[in-house]
């Protein structure tokens, strides 16, 4: 089991160096991203260690990369733009992400929030992402192996929840999760080629949508494996 990354092993070198993680910053500014927290974040957090070994040296470029089992590490630009979306509402503290993927965006969150629960459908990732997180000692993040259609009820009210995969609509169960002033970001389109990345806000009963982006995610599935 791992129990933990080496500062070097952290630092990287050549191309998953702190210079290159600095050019990919500059380029996320370049696109649009002006939270400084976020920059911060993305900075930070070493995306190469959240790819297999073989690809490393591809983390900072701005794409997606595969992490198996059907699934992709999100583009650097779509993490940040959606990290930056769902600070919108103010005093977020304890955020829901459904699709822990490889663990990155949740290792992003935690640098931005005090509480992420992270709910994963496939228990390999979910695993992997653990030892990640541990490893990191991002100690205030929890991973869940479970279906993420109906959310993670035993955390709710959320601040804001955080839906990496896409579904064709928006679950009814996850705005229900969502507390008073709540914001829900999620790409929406199912498996079309583009969806429409969307930032959803809760006031009392009263819901207000933005379209923010058109994006390209993983269609969301049912069931655990």
């Amino acid at each position: 089991m791992r129990r933990g990354y080496s500062e070097a092993q952290i630092r990287g070198i050549g191309m998953t160096s702190q210079r290159t993680r600095d050019r990919l910053v500059d380029r996320l500014r370049e696109k649009g991203i002006n939270d400084m927290r976020v920059l911060d974040a993305m900075r930070t957090v070493p995306r190469h260690l959240f790819v297999d070994e073989a690809i490393a040296t591809r983390a900072y470029e701005d794409t997606a990369l595969p992490i198996g089992h059907g699934q992709t590490i999100s583009q650097p630009y779509v993490v940040a733009r959606m990290t930056e979306a769902l600070l919108y509402s103010p005093d977020v503290e304890q955020v829901l992400e459904i699709g822990s993927g490889s663990g990155y965006q949740a290792a992003v969150l935690s640098r931005l929030v005090r509480r992420v629960v992270s709910v994963e459908r496939i228990s390999a990732l979910a695993e992997q992402a653990r030892a990640r997180l541990r490893a990191l000692h991002c100690r205030n993040v929890e991973i869940v192996h479970a279906d993420g259609e109906w959310g993670w009820t035993q955390g709710a009210p959320y601040d804001a929840i955080m839906v990496t995969a896409a579904p064709d609509h928006v679950p009814k169960q996850l705005l229900s999760q969502l507390g008073d002033g709540g914001t829900l970001v999620i790409p929406v389109g199912g498996r079309g080629d583009t969806q429409r990345l969307l930032r959803i806000v809760r006031d009392g009963d009263e819901i207000t949508q933005d379209e923010l982006d058109l994006v390209s995610f993983v269609p969301f599935l049912q069931g655990c494996v």
